[in-house]
């Protein structure tokens, strides 16, 4: 199942510059993993904001729940799930 996934990223500016750098490189870890595992297939940054456009490809709503609460930026997320569906006109059916 094909989900785009909106996220913006609201960090509180109390929160302790070490503690983000490392939240920082966890989440990169951890997103690059799943887009190796081929369950996030695609993420694009949303110009000038704190924000991206994703697309993730899971079995269920329960397995993208999971993923997207193990981010370790989640806390501080406000999150925007969209299920997709194969469109008529489309030359490419996934």
């Amino acid at each position: 199942m094909l989900y785009m996934v909106e996220m913006i990223v609201q960090i509180p500016h109390s929160l302790d510059p070490a503690l983000v750098a490392q939240i920082k490189q966890d989440e990169k870890e951890y997103s690059q993993k799943l887009q190796r595992e081929g369950k996030w297939r695609h993420i694009w940054r949303v110009v000038g904001e704190y924000a991206n456009v994703s697309i993730f490809d899971v079995q269920s709503n329960d397995e993208l729940h999971s993923l997207l609460s193990g981010l370790p930026l989640f806390p501080y997320m406000q999150i925007k799930v969209t299920p997709l569906a194969n469109h008529p006109s489309s030359i490419v059916q996934e």
